[in-house]
């Protein structure tokens, strides 16, 4: 009969105890990793929406941004349910946001619009909206909000969304009524608008909040906002973008005019900054 000396045997348990350590640091290692793979695939579809939009595929280019932004949610939920925010994860998907919800959409909206007939103020319009999707960007990395439960300006992706709603609005117009144009000057007007709602002050809900579980009107809402998306995803994301971009604006005249403010949050320590990814 063989017999395990102590040392050997607890020589096997502390190779079992390190392969298992190696295990778990492995697993830890790859839950980082994903939310860098959705970041990723976000500048990816970005720099899609790039690719076809110069090329004057802008159907598809709207769709790379629209995909950009599914990304870009998903990278943010699967950081924090995994535990795996980072302060290089913040500033990887804020870069990649710029390509994605900056400088995609303004590409997007100098092509489909045909601004270059405007000549130098064509293209500088649009780079002021690359411009003010970066500054929010900064600044949302120092402090997002003023306000409990809302953005200070119009997020950078809903900015980039309404651009590509617009362009496939168009297209539906196109095929099912009339063939029009928006004038090149109204189009870069509008883009132009847009990126200075990004950088002004004005709040705007930011629907992490909803409780989908409890609240029964919620739920059905978002059960028919998405059957209508379903339906015809051209005019349903159109009207929804269109109602968002307004809403900023409109609630913060209706709370001046009715006296109803905000609860505010404290400001930002010299230390405090956004490291969510």
């Amino acid at each position: 009969m063989t017999t395990i000396e102590p040392a050997e045997s607890y020589g096997g348990f502390s190779a079992r105890r390190r392969r298992r350590r190696r295990a778990r640091g492995g697993r830890r290692r790859g839950m980082y990793l994903l939310p860098g793979l959705f970041t990723t695939g976000n500048l990816f579809f970005g720099f899609y929406a790039i690719i076809h939009a110069t090329l004057g595929n802008s159907n598809r280019a709207a769709l790379g941004i629209v995909l950009a932004a599914i990304f870009d949610t998903l990278d943010g939920r699967v950081a924090r349910l995994a535990h795996a925010t980072s302060k290089f994860g913040a500033e990887y998907d804020s870069l990649a946001d710029v390509v994605a919800f900056g400088v995609a959409p303004a590409v997007l909206a100098f092509a489909a619009g045909d601004l270059r007939v405007l000549g130098r103020p064509g293209w500088m319009m649009v780079f002021v909206y690359t411009v003010c999707a970066a500054l929010r960007l900064a600044r949302f990395n120092v402090h997002p909000s003023r306000y409990r439960g809302r953005f200070e300006g119009l997020p950078s992706p809903a900015a980039a969304l309404m651009v590509a709603a617009t362009v496939w609005f168009t297209d539906f117009v196109h095929v099912h009524f009339v063939r029009f144009r928006f004038p090149e000057a109204v189009v870069a007007i509008g883009v132009v608008s847009v990126g200075l709602l990004m950088v002004s002050t004005f709040p705007y809900r930011s629907f992490k909040e909803l409780d989908l579980r409890h609240s029964y009107g919620t739920l059905v809402f978002v059960i028919i906002a998405l059957v209508l998306v379903a339906l015809e995803p051209r005019v349903t994301l159109f009207g929804i973008g269109v109602a968002y971009v307004a809403s900023g604006p409109i609630e913060w005249l209706w709370r001046r005019k009715y006296g109803h403010p905000l609860e505010e949050l404290p400001p930002p320590s010299a230390k405090d900054g956004n490291n969510e990814h």
